[in-house]
């Protein structure tokens, strides 16, 4: 391409890119939508356990934890030389190879325990919805577990389109349901979690600070919505050209003001009906704050409304991790394949990652382990490596990412990242 097509569509996107067009709108609810999901079912849980101080501390965080972090990783695939390149090509260019496949391990395992978990939360919540709305004896775990696993794959062989254009039709209707649910709520405010909060000089202690600390990884889950990042860089690269990042930033804002405001909106009136012995009881019993709602009130709509919520919302959280995880699991089965110079049959890969999947999510299911300690100990951890740690360590090497250097909000994604990954090593000391 000839300097003068560049300096063209330089000055094409410049005048492009002022205001808010219709593209900018549909990406801002695109963020917004991926990030809504069954990850928000058990913040409320982990935010509202500690007591009233950390929930604060939680809430002035959330923005800037959230805006800095996407917006470092937005402009880390943006710094890729040509207009079309995404993440794996950009990490291949400023890391080379050998790196772009740790990355892409990377995506894999970041996302593969999200599909374990949900796969618990699933199983959980039709079980709970058995027990305690409709009277009856839930079968055995292992068989209801693969039962609803099986479920969901077979929608999953109707292929990748279908699954997006369910989520697409699910994601708004469930973001409000979930708000009238938090309005719903507002009559049933008790103030507990306020009468019960030591006071303010007595509140930073060491339980406050172990809260904190394990609470961020949920955060990092909670709001996290990596995945789309890279397509939303590249497509706004080709709109906007030179601009692409201070548009990229504002679209980045708007999402994550809408986010912050209805997600905290939404734990702060669960955890308001709630009294932190509640929350913690919700938290052993591994179930969503939904499930734990509907068994706590004796309310008919509250008892029909939230089990299906959760149910609608795991299965699409499910669902779309699970295309990420096919992908990964491909991706590095391809790769080792074609280093072996053999041929690579995408559906018998596909056949191959969906045996394997489903075994193990059965397996893990039927176990039920602690989704929060999931969470605390895979989900998040790996996620802050990929979204917080990477683009502040390319800020630091990386020429084209350079101009990015000296801003405090480097040192504060930097340290989220890091307090995030910590929690696997409290729990191997603990």
């Amino acid at each position: 391409m000839s300097d003068m097509n560049i300096a063209v569509e330089g000055s094409l996107s410049k005048a492009s890119s002022r205001g808010i067009n219709k593209a900018d709108v549909v990406w801002m609810l695109g963020l917004y939508g991926t990030a809504i999901g069954a990850g928000v079912l058990f913040l409320p849980i982990n935010a509202g356990v500690g007591g009233l101080w950390p929930l604060v501390a939680m809430l002035i965080l959330a923005l800037p934890l959230t805006f800095f972090a996407h917006r470092g990783l937005t402009r880390f695939v943006l710094s890729g030389s040509t207009r079309d390149g995404d993440i794996t090509e950009v990490v291949e260019e400023h890391f080379g190879k050998t790196a772009g496949k740790f990355i892409t391990l990377l995506y894999f395992f970041a996302i593969y325990p999200i599909l374990l978990m949900y796969s618990v939360a699933i199983t959980n919540t039709v079980e709970s919805l058995m027990v305690h709305q409709l009277g009856m004896t839930a079968p055995p775990r292992a068989i209801l577990s693969l039962v609803l696993i099986l479920g969901l794959m077979a929608i999953v062989r109707l292929g990748g389109q279908v699954i997006v254009k369910a989520m697409s039709v699910l994601v708004f209707p469930f973001v409000v349901t979930l708000m009238g649910l938090a309005v719903y709520l507002i009559p049933h405010w008790n103030g507990a979690i306020i009468t019960e909060a030591p006071a303010l000089g007595e509140a930073f202690n060491g339980d406050f600070i172990k809260t904190l600390w394990l609470a961020i990884p949920v955060m990092v889950f909670s709001f996290n919505h990596s995945p789309i990042i890279s397509s939303f860089a590249v497509d706004n690269k080709g709109r906007y050209g030179a601009n692409a990042e201070k548009k990229c930033s504002n679209i980045l804002l708007g999402a994550h003001v809408m986010m912050v405001m209805t997600v905290m909106f939404f734990v702060f009136s669960c955890v308001l009906s709630l009294s932190p012995a509640d929350l913690a009881a919700a938290k052993e019993q591994n179930i969503s704050i939904l499930s734990y709602l509907a068994n706590h009130f004796d309310n008919p709509v509250i008892a029909t409304v939230a089990p299906l919520i959760a149910m609608v919302a795991i299965s699409k959280s499910f669902l779309g991790h699970y295309l990420g995880a096919q992908e990964g699991m491909n991706g590095l089965m391809a790769k080792s394949l074609r280093e072996k110079g053999k041929n690579v049959d995408v559906k018998q890969l596909n056949k191959v990652t969906a045996v394997f999947m489903i075994l193990t999510t059965w397996a893990v299911a039927t176990i039920n382990p602690s989704i929060l300690g999931m969470i605390e100990d895979l989900g998040g951890p790996i996620i802050a490596m990929l979204l917080f740690l990477m683009p502040m360590y390319a800020i630091a090497k990386v020429p084209a990412m350079r101009k990015y250097a000296g801003n405090l909000s480097n040192g504060f994604v930097t340290l989220i990242g890091l307090i995030a990954m910590s929690g696997i090593i409290y729990k191997l000391i603990a």
